[in-house]
């Protein structure tokens, strides 16, 4: 699958709100998750660690509105703008302005990059 593929399919899913879906069907087993904030997630390595992560947020946060724009390609990899209306855990709420960069190797995710 080549990465113009994999990004309108992967973006689909999370223009969806399935985004465990998307990680599920194109994450690497290896993939590679950076973050931009430091902390213990800076990091995380494989597609379980990965998992956990996303839940770990989900069960963290209450999402009020969540949009995402893109795909924007370039060879091997694809950005996508994320906009979150968010309100974390014991905290006020925010919006978060996100953008993901994901490198895509033989039709999987291998590294997805965040900026904030």
């Amino acid at each position: 699958m080549e990465t113009q593929q994999v990004a309108e399919e992967f973006t689909a899913l999370c223009k969806a709100g399935q985004f465990e879906e998307a990680g599920e069907r194109f994450w690497a087993d290896d993939v590679i998750s950076l973050e931009a904030a430091e902390g213990p997630m800076q990091r995380t390595d494989g597609r379980a660690a990965v998992k956990a992560k996303g839940d770990w947020w989900t069960e963290n946060h209450e999402v009020h509105a969540f949009t995402t724009e893109g795909p924007m390609v370039n060879g091997d990899q694809f950005m996508l703008r994320f906009h979150v209306d968010v309100t974390p855990n014991g905290d006020t709420r925010r919006q978060m302005d996100e953008i993901g960069l994901y490198t895509v190797r033989d039709g999987r995710i291998v590294e997805e990059r965040f900026f904030y």
